[in-house]
This record gives C-alpha cells, sequence and structure tokens, in this order.
C-alpha cells in the first residue's frame, strides 16, 4: 500500500534482452536494496512499451519481460511491499502520453540526446537525417514522462545519461501545471554516482550489444566456462599482476567485500594464476547468485504465476492511476455532457505569461531560456558550470528585467532587435506579476 505523502520513488527496466551480471550490479541489486527502505513507497515496472522502439521481436519481449520480472524477484524484491507491474498492463499510461504530448513542445524534443544521435548518425553517412527514425523513437521522453508524472514520482534514479528525460517530465508537468491547474509532481532526478559498471569478457562495457555478457543466472556450469574466457595478459603464474584495468578484478570486486577485495588484490601482486583467479571469481559470484538461482528458475517455468504477481501489482497501481486519470481528463475538458451545466465558451482576455525553463544538456552544462506565452523561444543562455549559476542569471531578469541584460550579455546568445523588445516586454510582466501578489 502506498502511504500519502511519503516519497515515492520509480525505477523500470526495458524488456529487450536476458539479466547479465552487469544489469544485477548495477540496477537489480541496488533497486532491491532500496525497496527495503521503509520511509519510502517504491514503484517498480517492466518497460514494455519503450521496448517496442528498440525491438520488433514479439517472442524476445515477451521472454525478456518474463526473465527481468523472475531476475527482480529471485533477487528479493517483493511484490507485496511495492508496487510491481507491467507498463502495458496500465492503459492510463499511454492516454496520459497524449495529453502530455499536447502540451511539449516539438523544439523540446528535438533536443533529446536520443534523437539528435540518431540524426548525427545520419547526417555523418549521407542519409536524409530522420531516415529510420520512427516517431516511437522521437517520442520517447513523452512515454518515459507519463511513466513518472502518473504516479507522482518524487524521486527517480537514473545514470547521468538520463538526467536530461528527467529534466523534461519537469517540463512537461510545469506546461500542463501553468494551463490547467496544479495537478502533477516535479520528479526530481537521484544521480546513481556509485553503481558498478561491469567489464563483459572482452573488457568493453558488459551489454548485449557487445555479445560479451554473462547471463545472471546461467546454470553453473555454463557460468564457470564464460568466466574462463574473460580476457586477460599473457603474465604467467608467478608473475605479479596489476589489478587496474584488469576485468577479472572489477567483476570480483563488484562481489566482494572490502576483506575479500584486499586479498585478490594481494593474490595479485604475489602472482595468482589467471585460471586461479578466475576459479576465485566463480566461486564468490556463484555464492551470492547460486541460492536465487532455484527461486528464478521455479518462476521461469511457472509463467502463469508471474502474469498473477504481475496483474495483482497492476490492479494496485490502477488504484492510483484510474482516479487521476478522470481528475486529468476532467481538468482538459474531456467531460461527460450530462455531468452538469455545460460551460459557455467566453473570450477571456488574459494576460500572456512569460516562462523561464531551466534544463541541462549532453554537454554537462546547464541552460535556461525564456519563453512567451506561445512558446516561442525570446532568451537562450549559453551554458554554465552549475544550476545555481543558471538560477541566479535567471533570478536577477525576473527581479530586474531589462536592467539585467547588459551585465548578463556574456551569458547570453545573440538578439537581434525585432527580439529584443519582446524579452523587454515579457520581462516587464514579471515585474507586472510581482507588484500584483503584493497587493
Amino acid at each position: 500500500m502506498t502511504t500519502p505523502n511519503r516519497t515515492r520513488v520509480l525505477t523500470g527496466i526495458t524488456t529487450t534482452g536476458t539479466p547479465h551480471l552487469g544489469n544485477y550490479v548495477g540496477a537489480i541489486r541496488p533497486t532491491v536494496q532500496a525497496s527495503r527502505d521503509t520511509s519510502t513507497d517504491g514503484f517498480y515496472f517492466l518497460a514494455d512499451y519503450h521496448a517496442l522502439i528498440k525491438c520488433d521481436e514479439p517472442a524476445r519481449i515477451q521472454r525478456s519481460t518474463l526473465e527481468i520480472a523472475a531476475s527482480w524477484i529471485a533477487s528479493g524484491l517483493d511484490p507485496e511491499k511495492v508496487t510491481f507491474y507491467r507498463q502495458s498492463d496500465i492503459p492510463e499510461i499511454p492516454e496520459l502520453t497524449w495529453l502530455l504530448t499536447c502540451v511539449t513542445g516539438k523544439g523540446v524534443l528535438n533536443r533529446a540526446h536520443a534523437y539528435k544521435a540518431a540524426v548525427d548518425k545520419n547526417n555523418t553517412a549521407g542519409h536524409d537525417p530522420d531516415s529510420d527514425v520512427t516517431a516511437g523513437l522521437f517520442m520517447y521522453p513523452v512515454l518515459m514522462g507519463a511513466d513518472i508524472l502518473m504516479f507522482k514520482a518524487h524521486k527517480v534514479p537514473v545514470g547521468r545519461d538520463q538526467i536530461q528525460h528527467i529534466e523534461m517530465a519537469r517540463d512537461m508537468a510545469s506546461s500542463f501545471n501553468h494551463l490547467y491547474g496544479e495537478h502533477f509532481v516535479l520528479p526530481e532526478a537521484v544521480i546513481e554516482e556509485s553503481v558498478a559498471l561491469l567489464p563483459g569478457l572482452d573488457g568493453r562495457k558488459m551489454s548485449k550489444s557487445y555479445d560479451n555478457t554473462i547471463p545472471l543466472f546461467a546454470p553453473a556450469a555454463q557460468m564457470r566456462k564464460q568466466i574462463a574466457g574473460i580476457v586477460t595478459d599473457s603474465k604467467a603464474p608467478g608473475e605479479p599482476k596489476a589489478t587496474e584495468g584488469s576485468a577479472l578484478f572489477q567483476i570480483y570486486q563488484a562481489f566482494a567485500s572490502a576483506n575479500e577485495t584486499a586479498a585478490m588484490a594481494r593474490a595479485y601482486a604475489e602472482g595468482i594464476g589467471w585460471g586461479d583467479a578466475k576459479q576465485m571469481l566463480f566461486e564468490r559470484i556463484d555464492r551470492e547468485i547460486a541460492p536465487m538461482r532455484e527461486h528464478y528458475q521455479s518462476l521461469i517455468d511457472n509463467p502463469a504465476q508471474m502474469d498473477k504477481i504481475l496483474l495483482a501489482g497492476a490492479d494496485k497501481a490502477r488504484q492510483l492511476a484510474t482516479p487521476f486519470m478522470r481528475d486529468l481528463r476532467h481538468a482538459v475538458g474531456l467531460r461527460a455532457l450530462s455531468s452538469g451545466k455545460v460551460a459557455t465558451v467566453a473570450k477571456e482576455t488574459k494576460t500572456a505569461l512569460p516562462n523561464f525553463k531551466q534544463y541541462r544538456e549532453k554537454d554537462g552544462l546547464f541552460y535556461f531560456k525564456l519563453v512567451d506565452a506561445k512558446g516561442v523561444t525570446l532568451l537562450q543562455s549559453l551554458g554554465f558550470a552549475s544550476p545555481k549559476e543558471a538560477g541566479q542569471a535567471i533570478s536577477r531578469l525576473q527581479n530586474e528585467g531589462a536592467d539585467a541584460l547588459p551585465a548578463l550579455e556574456s551569458c547570453l546568445e545573440p538578439v537581434t532587435a525585432a527580439t529584443l523588445a519582446s524579452v523587454v516586454a515579457n520581462l516587464q510582466l514579471f515585474d507586472q506579476m510581482g507588484q500584483n501578489l503584493s497587493k
């Protein structure tokens, strides 16, 4: 059960592959540990709608969904204590995606890293910029925004490459709230600085894209064989070996205690043979994984039981999503005509309100822009080293208006004379808003 006013934490995994050791130490194990925090409400989901963007193999998506769900539970996730569900079992999510689409500027999506990377790749190859770029890839940030905003998540654990998506979700929430009232919570990214990134069999990052993975719940004999295939140098037994740059040592460290790691480091210095080191690695991993393997296999062999668990989680999730979606539909005007007096549409005179939007780009720098009520960008900043610096510049513009422009000129992109007039006019509105609030 979720509890009002408690922090909600949300995490999802895309269902496109078989979980491997890298997924376990980087995502599954820390997620399970976090789920035991009694001060939070955890939402954990299988992102099978997202999988459709990357994979067109139905059997693979189905199998991956089963394997990832079974891996999470076998690793200790308790469906009774969290909200654990399959994304596609929540029909409110695609509906919310559409509502968010209608308040999200195309320019925002143009800056999404995945889309920009696809366009850059096509340009480099001399192809049409949007060649093989699906609308699904382009709209991916909106679907992710719906995942987060549907359950009013306060915190979303992500790697640095995903920060932009959280900022986009905040932007969507702000735009919707501005138009229709305060409905959404603005989520915060929780940067997982200490998450281990395991090297694979060839020393590169462990990834199914490189075909260098060790499946998490592979039979013991298969895991031993794959560990034996980890690439090492040619130093013979008795010769001291360096731990730095050793894929074998890095994998061992991700599973071992501090004392065990120190002991392995000494063994390296004393010239342990690679065969013995690989056997030690296998034994250490198997000690942690073996107790879970039987539970995992029992879930894999009983997909009906897995369906039952996921559908129970979906029912729990929809107890929140269904009434919230009803409120959102009403807010935007999708209402029963018999629900009361039908409002007469009157043309209201409104003061067009400008808005500052702050965000982070792939270069790691922080930017802001001033947009008018129609979403047109009037003022664009250059990059700041920290969000605090960007926020201070925004504050000066809000408080000092056009008087702050000369002092901030070096921090802003050039503005044409025609646009400058709009900038000044919109900045004046902040002053008017402040005066009205003070009355």
